[in-house]
């Protein structure tokens, strides 16, 4: 490019031509092939031998949608499910800012003193507008994330029963047979999801504030009604009074309630996971419900009652997944969908003749 600068009119004025712009992509970079998929086998061997790269392969075939990742994952369930079952399974809940993960990540650390190995399974909400998902939960563990013996996966809810399906369930198998002996799967604290991770965990913890209004607020029927133990986190500095206050009132409503099917009556504590301030009283809690369930075999009854529960589970999810994958149920879907809204034809009878077609009544097509 020539610059008018440089004319000879302009004594002492020169400009350079400049230093060429290198390409963006660097030259020398080789592009990297794909690694191969490993077969069923390996992956089994790889997960029992504790190898986390193989187990997070593992984990990313049960999330996958495709079916062949599907058909290969269950393969791997099948063969790592001897070798499951050994671990303490913990649901963790509570509303969003409650500090599951600050929580998490002192209680995990404290697991670790004691000599064991911890999987946390967090749950992250995805956007109901564009299905994506942070997925930041290691990022507020960082003490957790640095340890050996810690395996944090954090998988989008991609808005199933709020964050929690058979995946979770199908992960822990993974996780156990990998030799972790302590299981936490945290919840989006919304939605039917503490129902669903209630069904596939030993212990369900919940999380609660004080200081933030109205602690009656928090007193729901349902998920107080489920809770194994409430703890009542950020009772440090001047928040302990209100908490001591919120742990009485939970107490007392403790007592409107049923006795539990274990037998075990849930304790209330209070704690600071941010100053991991009592975070040895809320372990030995659990040690203790532990000790009592299994003293008088109910942990046992529960871990079979939830076996059974999660092959119902499954068979449900794969009817309906066949329903609406059939097309010829898709095409008359549409078209009593658009007799329903222009009043020609009621839902009832609309439904009714879409099942009568799935279930044959002519067609065979349910097979």
């Amino acid at each position: 490019m020539e610059h008018i600068e440089n004319d000879s009119q302009y004594n002492g004025l020169t400009v350079n031509q400049g230093v060429s712009q290198p390409p963006s992509v660097n030259p020398y970079l080789r592009r990297r092939r794909p690694r191969p998929m490993p077969t069923a086998g390996e992956l089994v061997e790889g997960i029992l031998k504790g190898d986390i790269t193989m187990l997070s392969r593992a984990v990313t075939l049960v999330e996958s949608l495709s079916s062949d990742h599907h058909a290969l994952a269950q393969e791997v369930i099948e063969k790592c499910l001897p070798h499951s079952g050994n671990s303490r399974r913990i649901g963790i809940t509570g509303v969003p800012g409650a500090g599951k993960s600050t929580s998490i990540d002192v209680f995990g650390l404290h697991v670790l003193r004691q000599g064991g190995k911890l999987a946390v399974l967090a749950i992250d909400p995805s956007s109901e507008r564009t299905k994506g998902s942070i997925l930041g939960d290691k990022t507020r563990m960082e003490k957790l994330s640095l340890e050996q013996n810690a395996f944090i996966r954090p998988s989008p809810s991609a808005g199933s029963l709020g964050g929690v399906a058979r995946k979770t369930r199908e992960t822990i198998v993974l996780c156990e047979a990998a030799g972790y002996d302590n299981i936490f799967v945290e919840t989006v604290g919304v939605g039917q999801s503490e129902t669903a991770v209630h069904s596939m965990v030993d212990f369900f913890l919940l999380i609660q504030l004080a200081g933030t209004g109205d602690e009656l607020q928090g007193i729901k029927r349902g998920i107080m009604e489920m809770a194994d133990g409430i703890v009542i986190n950020k009772a440090d500095g001047d928040n302990i009074p209100r908490a001591e206050l919120a742990k009485a009132q939970f107490t007392s409503a403790l007592h409107l309630f049923p006795t539990p099917e274990s037998g075990w009556t849930p304790e209330v504590l209070t704690y600071s996971g941010y100053y991991e301030l009592g975070i040895e009283m809320v372990w030995n809690m659990i040690d203790r419900y532990f000790n009592f369930v299994k003293a008088n075999g109910y942990f046992e009854y529960k871990r079979s009652k939830q076996a059974r529960y999660w092959m119902y589970e499954t068979i449900d999810s794969e009817l309906r997944a066949n329903f609406y994958r059939n097309p010829e149920i898709e095409a008359m879907l549409a078209d009593r969908e658009k007799q329903v809204l222009d009043n020609r034809l009621s839902s009832f009878i609309a439904a009714r003749q879409v099942l009568d077609t799935y279930f044959n009544r002519g067609n065979n097509l349910g097979k």
